[in-house]
């Protein structure tokens, strides 16, 4: 392949790994900020529940303009959203300032630098035939950020207090903005034989995408991803030392799902060019949901937290990878990030309601023991729902 396609990949790779390692920080703050600052765990749940609800409602609009406009210019955007939505909470530590900052204007950045814009870009750079694997290398590169912003985060916030570390994020989200030039350069905007609706278009485009029944069952599966992932990345670190375990667990967690989800980003982008995507993510579905039961109803160790994590590592950005490569199959690639964004909403939806609900049950039952059993009926839907996807009639490039 050209060298250009490996320094889109390579960039799409680092504002992934920026832009969702420091989101999936934000469950290493829960009881910090309520020591140092005096802020309840339900703020900053609720700011979680919002950011991932604007980031939804976010993502079919940056989609769109970056399929019109280009990615790059989507990605600077989105990274000084993102250091502002950290810096203000952390020169304004009050319930409001984490509320907007973290609630609204990360919601917004993380959908600019996040994986839509980004692996669409990869999706129209890169040949048919190695879309889904590459699309799942960048994907795998941004599990990079998990696996070393969480530990970072951690001790930062044992060294210099909760506060402060939510300030130094914010500047090193900023990096983000000489990133964005190499999309730019490498990317190409347009697809030959295919024109992109832009953000005009959109409305159109999501009824009609979402009056195919197909695409209706994937977008209502991608629910459970959001539900599942957001309740775990916000509240395991609490369920952890509920569960009388190291506080430092919840971090040890965290990487190894980075970590982990290194291997599983790129071979589940692999598989989308030899597997039906939407068989892969029944699949995917059910091994989260058995793992998920299994971590639920059994005595909580230290070994058996590790495990959990390892094997929802392996699969945790996995579908992402092959939910882009079925899109593409069912419409092409010159609306991909719209069309993400639009299947991507009912994700964010799902995180809305995992991290929202979790937080509300932590506030009023003191534990999380009543929630591990909707997990597994949501995740159980989600693989029937993806079984249930035809394959497209014809195959677009």
């Amino acid at each position: 392949m050209r060298p250009a396609i490996w320094t889109v990949v390579a960039a799409a790779a680092a504002s992934i790994s920026l832009a969702l390692g420091m989101r999936q920080t934000f469950g290493l703050f829960l009881l910090p900020l309520s020591a140092e600052a005096g802020i309840s765990p339900a703020v900053l749940g609720t700011a979680v529940a919002i950011h991932n609800l604007v980031w939804g409602l976010s993502q079919p609009v940056s989609g769109a303009i970056a399929d019109r406009w280009g990615a790059g210019r989507v990605m600077a955007g989105g990274a000084l959203l993102l250091a502002a939505g950290l810096g203000l909470p952390a020169l304004w530590p009050t319930a409001t300032a984490i509320l907007f900052g973290i609630g609204v204007l990360t919601g917004i950045g993380v959908s600019c630098c996040g994986t839509g814009a980004a692996l669409a870009a990869v999706g129209r750079a890169v040949p048919p035939e190695k879309r889904g694997e590459m699309i799942g290398l960048a994907s795998a590169g941004g599990s990079l950020g998990q696996a070393a912003m969480v530990p970072l985060a951690q001790s930062l916030i044992g060294s210099v207090g909760a506060v402060a570390t939510l300030g130094i994020l914010a500047l090193s989200l900023l990096v983000i903005l000489p990133i964005s030039r190499s999309i730019e350069w490498g990317a190409p905007r347009q697809v030959a034989g295919q024109r992109s609706t832009g953000l005009a278009g959109l409305p159109a485009l999501a009824r009609q995408a979402l009056a195919d029944r197909d695409f209706a069952l994937l977008t209502a599966g991608f629910f459970a991803c959001g539900f599942q992932l957001a309740f775990l990345t916000m509240h395991l670190p609490s369920h952890i030392a509920l569960c009388g375990l190291p506080i430092g667990l919840g971090a040890t967690a965290l990487m190894t799902v980075g970590l982990f989800n290194i291997p599983g980003s790129w071979l589940c982008g692999k598989v989308s060019s030899h597997v039906r995507p939407e068989l892969a993510l029944g699949w995917i579905y059910l091994l989260r949901t058995i793992a998920i039961a299994c971590f639920a109803f059994s005595t909580p160790t230290y070994a058996g937290t590790v495990v959990f994590a390892a094997v929802m590592g392996f699969v945790w950005l996995g579908t992402i990878p092959l939910t882009s490569a079925a899109i593409a199959r069912r419409f092409g690639v010159a609306d991909l990030g719209a069309l993400y964004g639009v299947c991507f909403l009912s994700h964010q939806v799902g995180g809305f309601l995992g991290a929202a609900a979790g937080a509300v049950l932590l506030e009023t039952a003191g534990s999380y023991q009543a929630f591990w059993p909707l997990m597994i009926a949501v995740g159980i839907a989600a693989s029937a729902m993806n079984w249930a996807v035809r394959p497209p009639r014809t195959a677009m490039a």
